[in-house]
């Protein structure tokens, strides 16, 4: 099955007459497993390398051998179709080599943020039926495991080792400086639930390829939430992933050459972003992965001058900490040529700065937990929109529904609901039946968003339908805030939620950090903003804070602040 012939089901469709040059959104898109585009890599490419984590590198041939030894481990295990195998692990090889293992061995992987505390991993690993997690031997995440394991939560768990990671004196260094930040796994009181990674790998033998349909079988439960409400899972199948890949190949080859790029690894593989964007499509692209077990910012841009990345995805908070970093304009980053921003609006003051800093050209994307994640993105031929968060992508389209209507298109150019159609889409929410038929009008996925598209296709957020608040009946949107506060010179980053008001119902409090070095009252903002806002639009409340809650990824995350809020009236 390809998508090869399709055809938008909506009223317009105006991006088809304005598709940047030589991108074909009715490409061919080939369903196939999620390992197969690994195995095609390595087969063609074998002696490229593949990873880069600090130091120490592996080739496409020695992931493909690893993966085959844990794949065949982990069936010997008893992983077979449709068993549930948790990742609780930051960025490494041993998560690009125990994701493609679990999809080989038949399985289905569960992404964790190893940031979550007990409660919430807890949660996740009820909900998802994991009967087994992979994780590192950190404390910090050893700890959380055997506690889990120690209550009956968790059935039982695969731990690797963190310094063999590690180039062979760095290893060393780490064991003598840091030793103690390791967990002393063969003493814990959990330790016959719990298996080394170097058993699982030496004692398999052989996998026995499994028969996997990638139109309905799950290849990754990737849950929702950071910012918002109790996380679901999003079931994805082989072949929304698979197709995924594929349409963001489509839209970035005339930029890039396979087998000859670099990408930096800083945005999570846990998360949705990093799965697709960096891991997946950049195995399938034969891409050297620079792998950052966690963003800092100093490492990041060392990493940068040193190791020449051409591709780096991201979000607005990290493209502006760059940007703003001391040693921006003495550093190389002039290697960086293609960098997608997705997960928050991009302000235009930080694609613009960033850009004349590294010459590279930064393009807002825009996709979901539900959709793989990408469903549009920014032509990269220098016709991005500022504010926009671009066309639909091959094979997508995209339509814009009245809010609390959504049976109802609206004309171009008036806000709706943004809603999603196309292969990456998931199948649904696990064990939510309800929740499943609540987000779906037809085959349409409905996003939360709403937002309006011009006459050429290009689609603009005004805000997320939950964030709106409504002050004295008339509709507020933080986004528009934010955007208004964003052209203020002395303002790095900022957040804007609703409050209680007596007079209003609800009023909008804006979250305000500084840039470095800079000052600003209350009343400079509001004086920026009085020419720029209704009346009520503008803050009744600003608050300065040294740094922002945000998400493991670095998206401003809103939960925190609205909680805090609450725990006040």
């Amino acid at each position: 099955m390809t998508a090869a012939h399709a055809t938008p089901m909506t009223a317009h469709a105006p991006w088809l007459q304005h598709y940047p040059q030589g991108i074909d959104w009715a490409a061919p898109l080939t369903p196939s497993t999620v390992h197969a585009m690994l195995d095609a890599t390595v087969a063609k490419l074998g002696s490229r390398r593949a990873t880069n984590f600090l130091g120490k590198t592996l080739t496409y041939s020695e992931i493909g051998r690893l993966v085959d030894q844990a794949a065949a481990g982990l069936q010997k295990l008893g992983v077979k179709k449709g068993s549930k195998v948790g990742l609780f692990l930051p960025n490494s090889p041993t998560f690009i080599v125990f994701y493609y293992a679990t999809l080989k061995a038949g399985g289905t992987v569960v992404n964790y943020n190893p940031l979550y505390t007990v409660e919430e991993l807890a949660h996740q690993i009820k909900d998802s039926d994991t009967e087994l997690m992979v994780t590192l031997d950190l404390k910090v995440l050893f700890e959380k495991v055997e506690s889990l394991i120690s209550t009956g939560v968790l059935k039982r768990a695969i731990v690797a080792s963190f310094p063999a990671l590690l180039p062979s004196a760095k290893s060393v260094l780490f064991k003598l400086f840091r030793g103690r930040e390791l967990a002393n796994v063969s003493g814990s009181k959990v330790k016959d639930k719990v298996l080394f990674e170097g058993d699982v790998l030496s004692g398999g033998g052989t996998f026995t390829p499994v028969a996997i349909d990638p139109m309905t079988d799950l290849a990754v439960l990737q849950y929702t939430g950071g910012t918002t409400g109790t996380p679901k899972g999003a079931m994805l199948t082989h072949a929304n992933l698979s197709c995924n890949v594929q349409q963001s190949m489509h839209w970035t080859r005339p930029y890039t050459t396979p087998g000859t790029e670099r990408v930096l690894a800083i945005l999570p593989f846990f998360h949705v972003f990093a799965m697709t964007g960096i891991m997946n499509l950049g195995i399938a692209e034969g891409s050297e992965l620079i792998i950052l077990p966690r963003f800092v910012l100093d490492d990041a841009m060392k990493l940068i001058d040193k190791s020449k990345p051409t591709i780096m995805p991201g979000v607005p908070t990290i493209f502006g900490a760059i940007m703003n970093h001391k040693d921006a304009k003495k550093l190389d980053l002039r290697s960086l040529k293609i960098c997608l921003s997705g997960g928050a609006p991009l302000p235009a003051e930080i694609k613009k700065g960033f850009e004349s800093i590294t010459g590279a050209t930064l393009v807002e994307a825009y996709g979901l937990s539900e959709t793989s994640p990408g469903a549009t993105i920014n032509p990269l031929d220098g016709r991005a929109k500022t504010g926009s968060i671009g066309q639909p992508i091959p094979g997508t389209t995209i339509s814009i529904r009245e809010v609390g209507a959504p049976e109802k298109e609206m004309p171009l150019g008036q806000s709706g609901e943004i809603c999603i159609k196309g292969p990456q889409v998931m199948k649904g929410y696990y064990k939510k039946p309800q929740d499943t038929a609540d987000v779906f009008i037809g085959d349409f996925f409905r996003t939360g968003d709403v937002g309006y598209m011009d006459a050429e296709g290009f689609i603009f957020i005004v805000d997320r339908i939950k964030d709106m608040i409504i002050c004295s009946g008339f509709k507020v949107f933080p986004r528009h805030l934010e955007e208004k506060i964003y052209e203020h010179p002395a303002v790095e980053e900022v957040t804007v939620i609703g409050i209680k008001d007596k007079y209003r119902g609800e009023a909008p409090k804006a979250f305000i950090k500084l840039k470095a070095g800079m000052t600003a009252t209350k009343d400079d903002i509001m004086k920026h903003l009085e020419p720029k806002l209704s009346k009520i639009e503008l803050p009744a409340e600003i608050e300065f804070r040294a740094e922002l809650p945000k998400t493991m990824i670095g998206k401003l995350s809103k939960k925190e602040l609205k909680a805090e809020e609450a725990a006040k009236a």
